[in-house]
């Protein structure tokens, strides 16, 4: 195709799901995976995309042995991961998680029942960072996306194991991987393999204190909850790929998930002073069993030159089965409660993607595309107590039946104007129906629909040798999820203003937001960046959580409130040290800090904040070479401070800095040693909650998860 800038369309249409709109990688074909790289050499998808993304590749992924992907996520720009109650891990972008961050898998949203901290690192090919919207993905990401594509390519005759150990004071136990992988003509295979089993013993530490009108302290406890228990993970990921007759390529990708969790523990609450709580010595046991299948089958088909069909179909199968215990005394010994919870959820689900791609004169490169889908859930939950009886009306067993539809149409252009300026247009319409039926809740229908336009620019000044700027404004939504809408209850023994029982509201509405963004880059030498950005995200029917008494037990749920205001500002740089000083080590440095602001209208201040907001988060990393030896460190620190949730409520988090390094020493080029310590300043997970009442006061309760050094040693080996 005749074109005035070739490099451009060439990239985009040969490796447009792979790098431009982060995708899926093209299908393992020899002829066209040696003709991409030969044309897109040089191609950075950071500085060359119109559309704004961080790339961490499959190095920086495995360079410190993590357990889960979520350690390798505190460490990306940006980013912060942090520790709620029950050790519960929230991804953050500009400080928001809970359903403002967006996490996907190869581009797609996984079932309710998938936990990502189950993905190991060796699974990973890469991950894509996104911080403003585009058309061809979910635009449920007001605080940005984060893209995990899991490894594909096969490479001849491909075979790898690692086999380590993790070690810390509160848990231990072994962990392993396989890679193996053939390509040929037509054809190539490869399956991923990883597993953990982890035993552990640790206990939290707890606290309750009531401060009523006059200053006067009227109630104080303490707890302790030591517990032990071990957990078990494994994944499988086959993945076939064929070369047909007429060059059109289909491929057969599947995904085995299966988790399985016991846990003992014994709740000890110490009255210091006021009244000791319906339930202050509690035995419980807990088991859970997680299973989940997935399989897709892709389709490309090569039309017109410059054109590209991609289509997709896939069928998704998750079981998860929870059992609670309970055996608790009052104060007096007499038993207060002996029975437990059995939970039994299923889901099953379908999806139809497809995407067609065309480049045309003048630098434009157009794609049009759909993304639908039905998940289907059927829940059980079976309550027996011998000597507590079940809340008025609540019976023994309850039944929930949901169904989640969802369709979404794009467009986009990627319009290569100049050489120096490039401009992205895109639109989605998405739209969800959601059917929530039971035993105990009346028959709920939700219908939510969202229109996103889309626009970028990027724009590289001529004559420099690296100026940028960047320029976006999108529209995007967080859609309440299924277990916010279904109004039915998780009862604590204990309930209070701080420990209420959790509800969810049928009535919730999507939360809308417009947002902009800008961003300023410098690319000064081979691998060295300088960049600031900033962005503000203005969000309407902001949903927040509300404490009620409704006249028996203290009720926690979602609603809409007003409007939120959010701001954020990104500082990063990167380069190797060879780039300042001729005849430096081979030494690559790393910094970045994101500081983040928000404001809700209908909450008083000062600290009106989005609720558990991270103002401000920071890494500063190293990584050296030499001969046989690699290794680096890293420091990561988030701040706290307190945030006033609502007139009446509030919540409290520590800040926390980890350091954390690792070290690889290579015996010979198949097998080599890594060894890696995480968390060595030894801190704690903590958090604290409050509620004040004008009759009662103020009433306080924290709990706090202490941490140790963690040791992870593997030997990796290739064959």
């Amino acid at each position: 195709m005749a074109s005035p800038h070739p490099r451009y369309p060439v990239v985009l249409v040969a490796g447009l799901c792979a790098t431009a709109f982060a995708r899926e990688p093209l299908p393992a074909d020899p002829v066209q995976r040696v003709e991409v790289k030969g044309t897109a050499a040089g191609y950075d998808p950071r500085r060359d995309d119109t559309a704004t993304r961080i790339v961490i590749k499959r190095e920086e992924i495995v360079r410190y042995g993590d357990a889960s992907v979520l350690d390798v996520f505190k460490r990306i720009p940006g980013v912060a991961v942090t520790t709620g109650s029950g050790r519960s891990m929230e991804v953050r972008m500009r400080g928001l998680g809970a359903g403002y961050t967006q996490v996907l898998v190869n581009g797609e949203r996984m079932s309710p029942g998938f936990a990502i901290d189950t993905l190991s690192p060796e699974q990973v090919e890469r991950i894509e960072v996104l911080r403003s919207a585009t058309a061809d993905m979910s635009t449920q990401s007001v605080a940005g996306t984060i893209n995990i594509v899991l490894r594909k390519a096969a490479r001849k005759g491909e075979r790898e194991a690692k086999l380590g150990y993790l070690h810390s004071a509160d848990f231990h136990g072994p962990t392993f991987s396989l890679q193996l992988g053939e390509s040929g003509e037509r054809s190539s295979y490869s399956v991923s393999a990883s597993g953990s089993h982890e035993g552990f013993v640790r206990e939290a530490l707890g606290f309750e204190e009531n401060t009523a009108p006059g200053e006067i302290v009227d109630l104080r406890r303490t707890t302790t909850v030591p517990e032990e228990g071990r957990t078990s993970k494994i994944n499988l990921s086959p993945r076939f790929n064929w070369t047909l007759g007429n060059g059109d390529t289909l491929s057969w990708e599947n995904l085995v998930n299966a988790t399985r969790f016991r846990n003992r523990a014994h709740l000890q609450v110490s009255t210091l002073l006021g009244a000791p709580p319906p339930v202050p010595d509690l035995h419980t046991t807990a088991a859970g069993d997680h299973m989940l299948l997935k399989s897709d089958l892709r389709w490309t088909h090569s039309l017109a030159p410059g054109a590209k069909l991609e289509t997709k179909f896939g069928v998704e199968r998750t079981r998860r089965e929870d059992l609670y215990l309970r055996s608790g005394v009052d104060s007096r010994g007499r038993p207060a409660t002996d029975g437990g919870v059995s939970h039994d959820a299923r889901w099953k689900g379908a999806s139809s993607t497809g995407k067609y791609t065309r480049a045309f004169e003048g630098g434009h490169v157009l794609a049009l595309g759909w993304d639908a889908g039905s998940n289907d859930s059927r829940e059980l939950r079976a309550e027996r107590d011998a000597v507590r009886p079940l809340p008025p009306g609540q019976p023994p067993d309850e039944t929930f039946d949901a169904r989640v539809a969802r369709l979404a149409v794009y467009a986009q252009d990627e319009w290569e104007v100049t050489p120096q300026w490039s401009v992205y247009l895109g639109v989605r319409w998405e739209g969800i129906r959601t059917r929530v039926d039971g035993n105990t809740v009346e028959d709920t229908r939700v219908r939510s629909s969202v229109l996103s336009p889309v626009f970028q620019t990027l724009y590289k000044f001529p004559g420099t040798r690296g100026d940028q700027l960047r320029l976006a404004v999108s529209r995007t939504y967080k859609a309440p999820g299924l277990e916010s809408l279904v109004p039915r209850r998780q009862a604590w023994e204990n309930n209070s203003a701080t420990e209420a029982d959790y509800q969810g509201n049928p009535g919730l509405k999507p939360e809308l937001a417009w947002g902009i963004d800008a961003a300023w880059e410098h690319y000064w030498a081979e691998g060295a960046m300088l960049s600031a950005s900033t962005s503000l995200r203005r969000i309407d029917n902001y949903t927040s959580n509300r404490v009620v008494f409704d006249g028996l037990r203290w009720i926690f749920t979602p609603s809409n409130e007003d409007r939120a205001v959010m701001r954020s500002l990104e500082l990063e740089a990167k380069f190797p040290l060879k780039a300042l000083l001729q005849g430096a080590p081979d030494i690559d440095l790393r910094a970045n800090v994101s500081r983040n602001w928000s404001r809700v209208e209908s909450v008083p201040g000062p600290d009106n904040r989005m609720e558990q907001q991270t103002p401000l988060s920071a890494n500063v990393g190293a990584d050296y070479k030499a001969g046989r030896l690699t290794a680096g460190g890293n420091l990561a620190h988030r701040s706290g401070g307190f945030v006033r949730v609502a007139a009446n409520r509030g919540y409290y988090s520590p800040a926390r800095t980890d350091i954390e390094t690792y070290a690889v020493w290579k015996f010979t080029p198949k097998v080599q040693l890594r060894v890696a310590a995480s968390n060595l300043l030894g801190g704690d997970n903590a958090f604290e909650i409050s509620y004040t009442d004008p009759v009662a006061g103020t009433e306080k309760r924290g709990w706090t998860y202490p941490g140790g050094v963690k040791l992870r040693t593997t030997l990796e080996m290739k064959f």
